[in-house]
């Protein structure tokens, strides 16, 4: 099966009549039309199959317990509405690179594995990279079974109605112990090979990042009888922070994003009595995002203050700066140089990834392919077909040269 075979047979799962984007959300029915394709995929290329105790999916050629396995993929789960390259593009192109070896003929010297992560993007359930961080042991058992969804469902009760063990939840190491080095194709989330004029790069580092819930407290009331100077408008001060967030990322050169919010009681002709907004922030280096973070939790107090307002912030998730393994870097630079002086772009990422959640454990990097419109998360998300296919080439290469003679 070539790359667009596999490509027209995902592209209509989970994605919305409506947007034309996806709703692959982890654990419901479009992810397990998902997980189904995977398998088939695995099993059609007689790879050995397996579901992981944390609901990630696996397939290996050759034994996994003989240990230093190059395992490649990534996830298939989506944002809102997303796109379809974050994730899919990664999880195809490594069935293709597959098959672009065997049909080379070369002899795998090392196990090789093909992995989908389940619940990278966190759309359902406000945590990303689930699946990864469970295995990693960066999520405990105790914080996954506090996981709720919009309509109130933990994490455990979507599982186990998606027939998953929820209690076999838990850090995965003799697993992790398997891999040698785990190479993650991915779409670029930006512009830069797209100025720079190349299709494929690799990743340097992931910027740190975090998400930050903060709950705006004030007291519901009557939208057309309550007086203005009566108020406790929690909408307010919530208002003036997603304009603080702007400014701090301004002066930082960072980013920060109010794309989420909660409303109660969420009625038109109803002053709220709740507001809770969640910023997602990035920035190069640490220092800059502890500034800019700083700077919104103080200016959410003052504008919460000024209005009459509590306010709450807590911090959801982080990720530390993440540098990809230098050894491993170096070595896909001289494999996709092909031996010559041509240099491949490094790139830096605000974008997490699974790769970045394990990287503190087994050695990792990243192949990122053009994005001409450097749109994602959308369903205006793009990736040529030409440059499609020089990314699964460059994974094909990759992998001849680590884990094949």
């Amino acid at each position: 099966m070539t790359f667009h075979s596999m490509w027209a047979e995902l592209l209509p799962l989970g994605r919305s009549s409506a947007s034309g984007g996806y709703r692959r959300f982890a654990w419901t029915g479009a992810d397990a039309d998902c997980r189904a394709w995977f398998e088939q995929q695995a099993r059609g290329r007689g790879l050995a199959y397996e579901t992981d105790r944390n609901g990630n999916q696996w397939a290996w050629l050759g034994d996994p317990a003989h240990g230093d396995a190059v395992v490649t993929g990534s996830h298939l789960d989506s944002v809102p509405d997303g796109g379809a390259f974050d994730g899919p593009l990664g999880v195809v192109s490594a069935f293709a690179a597959l098959d672009e070896l065997r049909h080379r003929g070369v002899r795998f010297t090392r196990p090789v594995g093909i992995v989908n992560f389940g619940d990278e993007e966190g759309a359902r359930f406000g945590l990303a990279c689930a699946g990864s961080r469970l295995t990693a042991g960066l999520l405990t058992v105790e914080q996954a079974h506090r996981l709720t969804d919009a309509q109130g469902i933990t994490l455990p009760q979507a599982m186990e109605a998606a027939g998953h063990d929820p209690d076999a939840l838990g850090p995965d190491p003799e697993r992790l112990d398997r891999i040698g080095a785990f190479v993650e194709l991915h779409v670029e989330q930006g512009r830069a090979l797209d100025l720079s004029g190349d299709p494929v790069g690799i990743a340097g580092a992931i910027w740190p990042h975090g998400r930050w819930r903060f709950d705006f407290r004030g007291e519901a009331n009557h939208a057309g009888t309550t007086r203005l100077a009566d108020r406790r408008d929690p909408m307010l001060p919530y208002a003036e922070t997603v304009l603080a967030a702007r400014r701090e990322a301004e002066l930082a050169g960072a980013v920060a994003t109010f794309g989420k919010i909660a409303v109660e009681p969420n009625g038109v002709n109803a002053i709220p009595s709740l507001v809770r907004g969640w910023l997602d922030s990035r920035a190069a280096d640490q220092e800059s995002l502890d500034a800019v973070v700083a700077g919104v939790r103080k200016a959410a107090r003052e504008y919460a203050d000024a209005h009459g307002v509590d306010v709450d912030v807590e911090r959801e998730s982080f990720t530390p700066v993440v540098a990809f393994d230098q050894a491993l870097r170096d070595e896909l630079a001289r494999i996709l140089g092909g031996g010559t002086d041509l240099t491949v772009p490094v790139l830096g990422t605000g974008a997490g990834h699974d790769a970045g959640i394990l990287s503190g454990r087994v050695p990792t990097a990243m192949l990122f392919v053009r994005n001409p419109t450097g749109v994602s998360h959308s369903p205006a998300e793009f990736a040529a077909e030409d440059d499609c296919v020089a990314g699964v080439t460059a994974l094909a290469d990759a992998l001849e040269g680590l884990a094949c003679t």
